[in-house]
């Protein structure tokens, strides 16, 4: 049967536990075990899909469409493995599942309580993850802190389950605080000690300590802790501050976390290959050369609601042994002062996703300060959407175009709603979500940077490219360079007379990986570097930069509705929503 890894925090929150357990995970990997990962979250939303960015930060969807905590982002990107909705739980869909079953008559008119009906509900949902996977593994990180109140109905399910699956099964990892308190000049392990007893007060005596700090733990206070929190020394591991987060496996490896992990959980020592992923960490900390990219966005105060998209950013980078700084631009400050003053000397601008109307004048300037000044661009959801009403606007004269999620009265609706969204009520898991096809085009930037016929990426929105306006957009010089399988819906768009400009509606930067860049962020941080490296006006530079045939016939790129025919025909058709 699996073997079952809990990983829970003290002190503080924020302390690294979705890193610790992705980093678990990647070492129990590097020696050829299979893990899951499930985060267990404790606020009360069904999910995270209707709370603010700057609340929550970035909700990470998976290819199943559930729209999750960001650290199943880390999961998928330490481990290179796909998560599903099985991965994320909260108390909300905890409480609604047993709600629902006690309508149902399921609990047989017995009252219904915590301890039984929701602990059982949440090990029935760790069990899930064991059973559909089968990983030799399941690592459970428990959301919030020791001692918040909200927890608790997770941490006594845990302790439970170690009872019912047998002890040699489960292990109990706690990840704390040993703060370096500068004016006594001296590391501290009371946080710790506390944090220890609170989870000891409720059953759980932790197997495995893991100590943030922002230094070397000494061996001195390691035995302190290892005799106060009953844990034995060498499973009191240093977690210390790292430059990247990707080093954290090679320094936990270092400590002995998998290896004293594994000897707990009674599986066979492997000898572990972290090669790739040494090699990634050295190309990390030495590049040739740097690049800077602006991020355009709304939520800029918080980095956190763009974590994906600036990590896909960092896997290219690293692939191409370049440093990348990140200029981070708030829209609505381009709206006010113009794209200029932002942008002139960056190498390359990512307008990324986002809802509601603030800032999106912003992010349409700064598209059109890209296209217009031949700076490599990417958009991203939101930002294909601006490329879009960026055109219709100073391309098209249409001036008064807009999106429909805007502006419902716009008499230019070149972004419209879904046609399946216009009954929708509910906001929460109602969008366009998880996994799609996408039906590439031939001699498009798109289908060079893919080099496949058909991809699959996941997506997150409810407003689509209006096809009332699709052959306007490619008598402009533009370019439909993918769509869904039956051409109904247009997926990415790209202006072939530009260096690099190419936008997408879906969300690429949930499928990059550290050994495997995403190529749309891979193309765009090359485009990037080229720029950078050549000094030279756009205009000179065009060709070198993208391998398209001059002569593309636009025609070619309209792709029709028609379940008969080839998506890909030179057809023409105004489908409207």
């Amino acid at each position: 049967m699996a073997k079952f890894v809990f990983v829970t925090g003290g002190v503080v929150s924020s302390i690294g536990k979705g890193i610790v357990a992705a980093s678990l995970g990647r070492l129990l990997k590097s020696r050829d075990y299979s893990v899951s990962i499930l985060k267990l979250d404790p606020y009360i939303n069904v999910d995270p899909g209707t709370m603010s960015p700057f609340q929550h930060g970035e909700v990470f969807v998976t290819e199943d469409g559930a729209e999750t905590d960001l650290d199943l982002g880390h999961y998928e990107r330490f481990t290179d493995t796909s998560m599903s909705r099985l991965n994320s739980v909260t108390t909300g869909s905890i409480y609604q599942a047993v709600i629902n079953k006690e309508r149902r008559g399921d609990y047989m008119g017995g009252t219904v309580q915590v301890i039984p009906h929701i602990t059982n509900e949440i090990k029935e949902r760790i069990r899930r993850v064991a059973k559909n996977t089968n990983p030799d593994v399941v690592i459970t990180e428990i959301g919030g802190t020791v001692g918040d109140i909200e927890s608790l109905p997770f941490l006594e399910a845990i302790r439970q389950f170690r009872k019912d699956v047998g002890r040699q099964n489960v292990l109990y990892m706690h990840v704390t605080l040993v703060p370096w308190i500068a004016s006594a000049g001296e590391m501290k392990t009371k946080p710790t000690q506390h944090s220890v007893k609170e989870l000891r007060s409720i059953g759980i005596q932790p197997d495995i300590l893991v100590c943030r700090s922002d230094r070397p733990i000494p061996a001195t206070l390691k035995h302190k802790l290892s005799e106060f929190c009953d844990v034995p020394e060498q499973c009191v591991i240093a977690s210390i501050d790292a430059k990247s987060i990707y080093e954290v496996p090679l320094l936990l490896e270092q400590e002995g976390l998998a290896q004293q992990a594994i000897e707990l959980l009674q599986l066979e020592q492997r000898q572990p290959d972290l090669s790739n992923w040494q090699t990634l960490v050295d190309r990390l900390y030495s590049p040739k050369n740097s690049i800077e990219i602006a991020i355009v966005g709304k939520y800029i105060q918080l980095s956190d609601a763009y974590l994906s998209m600036v990590e896909a950013l960092r896997h290219a980078a690293i692939e191409l042994s370049l440093d990348l700084n990140l200029k981070w631009v708030n829209s609505e400050d381009i709206e006010v002062e113009g794209g200029e003053k932002y942008l002139k000397n960056v190498d390359g601008v990512v307008v990324p996703g986002g809802f509601g109307s603030r800032g999106v004048d912003g992010k349409i300037a700064a598209v059109e300060y890209a296209r217009n000044h031949q700076i490599p661009f990417l958009g991203l959801c939101l930002g294909m959407q601006c490329s879009v009403m960026e055109w219709a606007r100073n391309v098209a004269g249409l001036k008064d175009a807009n999106s429909a999620e805007f502006d419902p009265n716009t008499p230019n609706p070149v972004i419209n709603l879904l046609p399946e969204q216009h009954d929708v009520v509910d906001l929460g898991g109602t969008m366009r979500l998880g996994l799609y096809p996408c039906r590439l085009a031939p001699n498009t930037l798109a289908k060079r940077l893919y080099e496949k016929e058909v991809v699959y990426e996941r997506h997150r929105h409810r407003y689509e490219f209006n096809n009332a306006y699709r052959n306007l957009f490619l008598e402009n010089g533009y370019a439909i360079s993918g769509t869904s399988p039956d051409g109904r819906l247009v997926e990415i768009v790209e202006l072939p007379s530009h260096p690099f400009f190419i936008a997408t509606q879906f969300h690429p930067e949930f499928q990059s990986r550290p050994s495997t860049p995403h190529p749309l962020f891979k193309g765009l941080i090359q485009a990037a570097f080229n720029k950078a490296k050549s000094g030279e006006s756009a205009t000179s530079t065009t060709s070198q930069r993208i391998a398209i045939s001059p002569g593309i016939n636009i025609s070619e790129q309209v792709i029709v509705a028609d379940a008969d025919r080839d998506p890909i025909l030179n057809a023409t058709t105004e489908v409207k929503y």
